[in-house]
Protein backbone atom coordinates (compact mmCIF):
# COMPACT_ATOMS: atom_id res chain seq x y z
CA UNK A 1 0.00 0.00 0.00
CA UNK A 2 1.36 3.48 -0.74
CA UNK A 3 1.45 4.85 2.99
CA UNK A 4 3.40 1.79 4.20
CA UNK A 5 6.16 2.21 0.55
CA UNK A 6 5.98 5.73 1.76
CA UNK A 7 6.32 4.80 5.51
CA UNK A 8 9.51 7.36 6.24
CA UNK A 9 7.53 10.24 4.62
CA UNK A 10 4.57 9.96 6.64
CA UNK A 11 6.58 9.54 9.86
CA UNK A 12 8.77 12.25 9.27
CA UNK A 13 5.96 14.52 8.39
CA UNK A 14 4.49 13.71 11.79
CA UNK A 15 8.41 14.85 13.69
CA UNK A 16 8.44 18.20 11.51
CA UNK A 17 4.75 18.83 13.12
CA UNK A 18 6.01 18.30 16.68
CA UNK A 19 9.15 19.95 16.26
CA UNK A 20 7.10 23.01 14.63
CA UNK A 21 4.68 22.53 17.53
CA UNK A 22 7.03 22.41 20.29
CA UNK A 23 8.90 25.41 18.83
CA UNK A 24 5.56 27.25 19.00
CA UNK A 25 5.19 26.23 22.92
CA UNK A 26 8.68 27.69 23.61
CA UNK A 27 8.73 30.89 21.82
CA UNK A 28 4.75 31.93 22.22
CA UNK A 29 3.98 29.88 25.42
CA UNK A 30 0.77 29.35 26.68
CA UNK A 31 -1.16 31.98 28.71
CA UNK A 32 -2.77 30.54 31.81
CA UNK A 33 -6.11 31.26 33.29
CA UNK A 34 -7.09 32.11 36.86
CA UNK A 35 -8.40 28.58 36.82
CA UNK A 36 -4.71 27.47 37.40
CA UNK A 37 -2.44 30.66 37.87
CA UNK A 38 -5.68 31.92 40.82
CA UNK A 39 -7.51 35.51 40.42
CA UNK A 40 -11.32 36.65 40.67
CA UNK A 41 -14.21 35.78 38.08
CA UNK A 42 -17.44 37.66 37.84
CA UNK A 43 -20.05 37.07 35.82
CA UNK A 44 -22.91 40.11 34.81
CA UNK A 45 -26.18 40.00 32.76
CA UNK A 46 -27.12 43.76 31.03
CA UNK A 47 -30.56 44.89 31.42
CA UNK A 48 -31.11 45.54 27.88
CA UNK A 49 -28.30 45.52 24.79
CA UNK A 50 -24.92 44.88 26.05
CA UNK A 51 -22.18 47.24 25.10
CA UNK A 52 -19.85 46.09 22.33
CA UNK A 53 -16.87 44.07 23.54
CA UNK A 54 -14.42 46.46 22.08
CA UNK A 55 -15.95 49.68 24.20
CA UNK A 56 -15.62 47.49 27.28
CA UNK A 57 -12.16 46.45 26.64
CA UNK A 58 -11.06 50.49 26.00
CA UNK A 59 -13.05 51.40 29.05
CA UNK A 60 -11.32 48.17 31.03
CA UNK A 61 -7.70 48.91 29.88
CA UNK A 62 -7.95 52.79 31.81
CA UNK A 63 -8.35 50.49 35.22
CA UNK A 64 -4.56 49.56 35.42
CA UNK A 65 -5.89 46.06 36.30
CA UNK A 66 -3.38 44.19 34.15
CA UNK A 67 -4.71 41.60 32.00
CA UNK A 68 -8.94 41.66 31.64
CA UNK A 69 -10.45 39.10 29.92
CA UNK A 70 -13.96 39.20 28.60
CA UNK A 71 -15.79 36.65 27.24
CA UNK A 72 -19.55 36.90 25.97
CA UNK A 73 -22.21 34.91 27.26
CA UNK A 74 -25.50 33.97 26.44
CA UNK A 75 -27.34 37.28 24.73
CA UNK A 76 -26.98 39.72 27.20
CA UNK A 77 -23.93 38.52 29.46
CA UNK A 78 -20.30 38.94 29.63
CA UNK A 79 -17.67 36.74 31.37
CA UNK A 80 -14.76 38.85 33.38
CA UNK A 81 -11.71 37.16 34.46
CA UNK A 82 -8.84 39.35 36.09
CA UNK A 83 -6.32 39.21 38.83
CA UNK A 84 -7.37 39.01 42.17
CA UNK A 85 -9.00 42.32 43.44
CA UNK A 86 -10.00 44.46 46.48
CA UNK A 87 -12.72 45.44 47.40
CA UNK A 88 -12.78 48.84 45.99
CA UNK A 89 -11.32 47.88 42.83
CA UNK A 90 -14.21 45.38 42.44
CA UNK A 91 -16.13 48.39 42.84
CA UNK A 92 -14.14 50.29 40.23
CA UNK A 93 -14.65 47.36 38.02
CA UNK A 94 -18.18 46.94 38.33
CA UNK A 95 -18.34 51.02 37.84
CA UNK A 96 -16.85 50.67 34.63
CA UNK A 97 -18.47 47.47 33.34
CA UNK A 98 -22.12 50.02 33.64
CA UNK A 99 -20.34 52.46 31.91
CA UNK A 100 -20.52 55.62 34.76
CA UNK A 101 -24.33 54.31 35.09
CA UNK A 102 -25.05 54.34 31.48
CA UNK A 103 -25.75 50.98 31.13
CA UNK A 104 -27.65 48.54 33.54
CA UNK A 105 -26.51 45.21 34.63
CA UNK A 106 -27.14 42.25 37.32
CA UNK A 107 -24.03 40.75 38.79
CA UNK A 108 -24.67 36.91 39.02
CA UNK A 109 -21.56 36.08 40.20
CA UNK A 110 -18.18 36.91 41.70
CA UNK A 111 -15.49 34.59 42.76
CA UNK A 112 -12.22 34.65 43.96
CA UNK A 113 -10.02 31.31 42.94
CA UNK A 114 -6.26 31.34 45.02
CA UNK A 115 -3.41 30.56 43.69
CA UNK A 116 -3.20 27.27 45.87
CA UNK A 117 -5.92 26.30 43.98
CA UNK A 118 -4.87 26.73 40.44
CA UNK A 119 -2.11 24.44 41.75
CA UNK A 120 -3.95 21.79 42.72
CA UNK A 121 -6.32 21.47 39.54
CA UNK A 122 -2.19 21.52 37.42
CA UNK A 123 -1.61 18.95 39.74
CA UNK A 124 -4.58 16.94 39.26
CA UNK A 125 -4.31 17.61 35.57
CA UNK A 126 -0.70 16.27 35.13
CA UNK A 127 -2.01 13.27 37.14
CA UNK A 128 -5.38 12.40 35.13
CA UNK A 129 -3.26 12.48 31.99
CA UNK A 130 -0.19 10.61 33.12
CA UNK A 131 -2.67 7.51 34.26
CA UNK A 132 -4.72 7.70 31.42
CA UNK A 133 -1.53 7.39 29.07
CA UNK A 134 -0.39 4.60 31.55
CA UNK A 135 -3.67 2.63 31.56
CA UNK A 136 -4.13 3.20 27.57
CA UNK A 137 -0.80 0.87 27.07
CA UNK A 138 -1.94 -1.74 29.53
CA UNK A 139 -5.04 -2.44 28.01
CA UNK A 140 -3.52 -2.21 24.99
CA UNK A 141 -0.50 -4.72 26.01
CA UNK A 142 -3.54 -7.17 27.43
CA UNK A 143 -5.58 -6.93 24.42
CA UNK A 144 -3.19 -7.82 22.31
CA UNK A 145 -1.33 -10.39 24.68
CA UNK A 146 -2.22 -12.92 22.27
CA UNK A 147 -0.41 -11.27 19.67
CA UNK A 148 3.54 -11.20 19.71
CA UNK A 149 4.84 -12.06 16.55
CA UNK A 150 6.44 -10.51 15.20
CA UNK A 151 5.75 -7.02 17.25
CA UNK A 152 5.50 -8.17 20.99
CA UNK A 153 1.73 -6.67 22.47
CA UNK A 154 3.29 -4.41 25.04
CA UNK A 155 4.91 -2.25 21.60
CA UNK A 156 1.45 -1.63 20.29
CA UNK A 157 0.83 0.42 23.53
CA UNK A 158 4.32 1.84 23.66
CA UNK A 159 3.56 2.90 19.54
CA UNK A 160 -0.51 4.24 20.59
CA UNK A 161 1.10 6.48 23.29
CA UNK A 162 3.63 8.09 20.68
CA UNK A 163 0.39 8.41 18.56
CA UNK A 164 -1.56 10.13 21.52
CA UNK A 165 1.22 12.49 22.04
CA UNK A 166 1.04 13.42 18.45
CA UNK A 167 -2.05 13.94 18.57
CA UNK A 168 -2.33 16.55 21.52
CA UNK A 169 1.46 18.17 21.09
CA UNK A 170 0.01 19.57 18.20
CA UNK A 171 -3.05 21.26 19.19
CA UNK A 172 -1.25 22.44 21.70
CA UNK A 173 0.86 24.28 19.47
CA UNK A 174 -1.82 25.81 17.57
CA UNK A 175 -3.24 27.05 20.72
CA UNK A 176 -0.45 28.22 22.05
CA UNK A 177 -0.18 30.82 18.57
CA UNK A 178 -4.00 31.95 19.37
CA UNK A 179 -2.53 32.01 22.93
CA UNK A 180 -0.18 35.18 21.79
CA UNK A 181 -2.01 36.20 18.95
CA UNK A 182 -5.90 36.77 20.28
CA UNK A 183 -5.24 36.12 24.02
CA UNK A 184 -6.73 32.27 24.24
CA UNK A 185 -6.52 31.12 27.80
CA UNK A 186 -5.69 27.90 29.27
CA UNK A 187 -8.25 26.79 31.74
CA UNK A 188 -9.96 23.60 32.60
CA UNK A 189 -11.84 23.20 29.02
CA UNK A 190 -8.41 22.86 27.67
CA UNK A 191 -7.57 19.91 30.46
CA UNK A 192 -10.97 18.54 29.41
CA UNK A 193 -10.05 18.57 25.40
CA UNK A 194 -6.87 16.85 25.84
CA UNK A 195 -8.04 13.98 27.75
CA UNK A 196 -11.13 13.92 25.65
CA UNK A 197 -8.59 13.82 22.49
CA UNK A 198 -6.41 10.92 24.15
CA UNK A 199 -9.78 9.01 24.51
CA UNK A 200 -10.99 9.72 20.78
CA UNK A 201 -7.84 9.75 19.46
CA UNK A 202 -6.63 6.14 20.71
CA UNK A 203 -9.89 4.55 19.74
CA UNK A 204 -9.47 5.35 16.15
CA UNK A 205 -5.68 3.39 16.33
CA UNK A 206 -7.26 0.89 17.95
CA UNK A 207 -9.49 -0.31 15.20
CA UNK A 208 -6.74 -0.44 12.71
CA UNK A 209 -4.96 -2.37 15.55
CA UNK A 210 -7.05 -4.73 15.78
CA UNK A 211 -7.53 -5.25 11.94
CA UNK A 212 -4.25 -5.65 11.86
CA UNK A 213 -4.33 -8.18 14.81
CA UNK A 214 -7.34 -10.26 12.80
CA UNK A 215 -5.31 -10.52 9.66
CA UNK A 216 -1.90 -11.44 11.57
CA UNK A 217 -4.13 -14.39 12.98
CA UNK A 218 -6.26 -15.45 9.53
CA UNK A 219 -1.97 -15.31 7.76
CA UNK A 220 -3.40 -12.95 4.93
CA UNK A 221 0.30 -12.43 3.86
CA UNK A 222 3.61 -13.51 4.52
CA UNK A 223 4.87 -10.20 5.09
CA UNK A 224 4.21 -8.01 8.03
CA UNK A 225 4.24 -4.90 5.85
CA UNK A 226 1.66 -5.94 3.29
CA UNK A 227 -0.45 -7.43 6.43
CA UNK A 228 -0.52 -3.81 7.51
CA UNK A 229 -0.89 -2.39 4.44
CA UNK A 230 -4.41 -4.69 3.67
CA UNK A 231 -5.37 -3.37 6.88
CA UNK A 232 -5.44 0.23 6.50
CA UNK A 233 -6.66 -0.44 3.38
CA UNK A 234 -9.54 -2.59 5.04
CA UNK A 235 -10.08 0.40 7.85
CA UNK A 236 -8.95 3.68 6.77
CA UNK A 237 -12.30 5.43 4.59
CA UNK A 238 -14.09 3.91 8.28
CA UNK A 239 -11.77 5.52 10.14
CA UNK A 240 -11.96 9.23 7.96
CA UNK A 241 -15.57 9.32 7.69
CA UNK A 242 -16.11 8.64 11.60
CA UNK A 243 -13.41 11.49 12.12
CA UNK A 244 -15.72 13.62 9.99
CA UNK A 245 -18.86 13.30 11.61
CA UNK A 246 -17.34 14.57 14.87
CA UNK A 247 -15.67 17.16 13.18
CA UNK A 248 -18.00 18.45 11.33
CA UNK A 249 -20.07 19.13 14.79
CA UNK A 250 -17.18 20.88 16.85
CA UNK A 251 -16.92 22.76 13.47
CA UNK A 252 -20.54 23.96 13.74
CA UNK A 253 -20.09 24.38 17.67
CA UNK A 254 -16.93 26.78 17.05
CA UNK A 255 -19.14 29.07 14.38
CA UNK A 256 -22.85 29.07 16.12
CA UNK A 257 -21.63 28.08 19.74
CA UNK A 258 -21.03 30.43 22.63
CA UNK A 259 -17.64 32.30 22.88
CA UNK A 260 -16.61 30.43 26.05
CA UNK A 261 -16.16 26.92 24.31
CA UNK A 262 -14.65 28.72 20.59
CA UNK A 263 -11.23 27.76 21.66
CA UNK A 264 -12.00 24.46 22.97
CA UNK A 265 -13.81 23.27 19.62
CA UNK A 266 -11.03 24.77 17.93
CA UNK A 267 -8.77 22.51 20.34
CA UNK A 268 -11.39 19.38 19.55
CA UNK A 269 -11.12 19.76 15.61
CA UNK A 270 -7.40 19.87 14.96
CA UNK A 271 -7.16 16.72 18.00
CA UNK A 272 -9.40 15.02 15.60
CA UNK A 273 -7.57 15.44 12.59
CA UNK A 274 -4.16 14.75 13.28
CA UNK A 275 -5.71 11.93 15.49
CA UNK A 276 -6.51 10.29 12.30
CA UNK A 277 -3.99 11.49 10.57
CA UNK A 278 -1.58 9.46 13.29
CA UNK A 279 -3.62 6.45 13.05
CA UNK A 280 -3.39 5.69 9.59
CA UNK A 281 -0.22 7.51 9.03
CA UNK A 282 2.17 7.03 12.06
CA UNK A 283 0.83 4.31 14.34
CA UNK A 284 0.83 1.71 11.75
CA UNK A 285 3.94 2.80 9.72
CA UNK A 286 5.69 2.63 13.13
CA UNK A 287 4.69 -1.15 13.62
CA UNK A 288 6.52 -1.68 9.99
CA UNK A 289 9.68 0.11 10.61
CA UNK A 290 9.31 -1.35 14.72
CA UNK A 291 9.25 -4.97 12.78
CA UNK A 292 12.29 -3.89 10.98
CA UNK A 293 14.30 -2.69 13.35
CA UNK A 294 13.79 -6.21 15.51
CA UNK A 295 14.92 -8.20 12.15
CA UNK A 296 17.96 -5.99 11.93
CA UNK A 297 19.11 -6.87 15.64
Amino acid sequence: MFIIKNKKIFVGISIALIILSIVSICVFGLKVGIDFKGGALTEIVYKDARPTQVDLNSTLENLNFGSILLQPTGDLGYIIKSRDLSEAEHGALLKALSQDGKNFFEEKSFNSIGPSVGRELTKKAIIAIILVSLAIICFIAYAFRKVSKPVSSWRYGIIAIVSLLHDVTIPIGLFAIFSHYYGAELDTLFVVAALTILGLSVSDTIVIFDRIRENLKNRIDISFGDTVGKSLKQSYVRSICTSLTVILVLLSLFFFGPASTKYFALMLTAGMFFGTYSSIFLASPLLVLVEGWQKKK
